[in-house]
């Protein structure tokens, strides 16, 4: 049996960190929706990310797997750099431009609800048990404790409805390569995380071309914004 994980001052910073990054995802998507259309902010993203996570990569040595894949193996992870990064943040980024940041902020919560009945079917070790369950539900409500019921409050626009269902779906998504993830064999963390960018990379930006064209000259003010989406996915690594 592995040792128990030592939790020290510097886990709950890294926490905390986290919790601040990963929460200010959504208002920082609505104000960068005000230069930027809602696939380049995807793009922006997950390519900022990538950049800096193969320089990371690079000086680990470029390990990835620590043994041969296998052609399932390597199909596996391209369907988990899609359904990870380049469609949830696609998706995020068109829905928030007709829901509340709150609502997107619940949907992201509810992600963890999404992956208990998953896990319990296809991931061994990973049964359901009433413990599980009321636990993530204390946490999901929690959640929408303190973000407000403003949350899901309707913003009276045309698309309010379908923006709803792509929020869902990115945490549809999120749930889904996170199962794909636990039945890879041994794998190297960071070398993961780099490709798994690298393939939303070359997913979204070809997209954001094709649906919304060259990408518009950003303000220093929204050049930060982004700057500060792509620390997401790279803080996730």
């Amino acid at each position: 049996m592995p040792d128990a994980p030592q939790i020290t001052k510097s886990s709950w910073l890294m926490i905390l960190l986290l919790a601040f990054i990963w929460g200010g995802t959504f208002l920082v998507t609505e104000i960068a929706l005000t230069e930027m259309p809602p696939f380049w902010i995807a793009a922006t993203r997950v390519g900022f990310a990538a950049t800096v996570m193969i320089v990371i990569w690079g000086l680990r040595g470029f390990r990835l797997f620590t043994q041969s894949p296998t052609r399932g193996d390597i199909a596996a992870v391209i369907f988990i750099g899609a359904a990870s990064s380049a469609v949830p943040f696609s998706l995020l980024a068109w829905g928030q431009q007709y829901v509340t940041s709150g609502f997107a902020g619940v949907t992201m919560a509810a992600t963890a609800l999404i992956i208990l009945p998953l896990a319990h079917f296809f991931v061994p070790g990973e049964a359901m048990s009433p413990r599980k369950v009321i636990g993530f539900a204390l946490g999901f409500v929690g959640v929408v404790i303190l973000i407000g019921a403003q949350a899901f409050e309707s913003t009276g626009t045309a698309l309010e409805t379908q923006g709803r269902l792509a929020c869902l779906g990115a945490a549809g998504c999120y749930a889904t390569s996170s199962i794909i993830m636990r039945r890879l064999p041994a794998v190297d963390a960071i070398g993961l995380a780099t490709i798994l960018l690298i393939i939303a990379t070359c997913i979204t930006a070809p997209m954001a071309i094709i649906i919304e064209g060259l990408p518009p000259r950003p303000s220093p003010s929204i050049f930060a914004a982004l700057a500060f989406l792509g620390l997401i996915p790279t803080a996730a690594a």
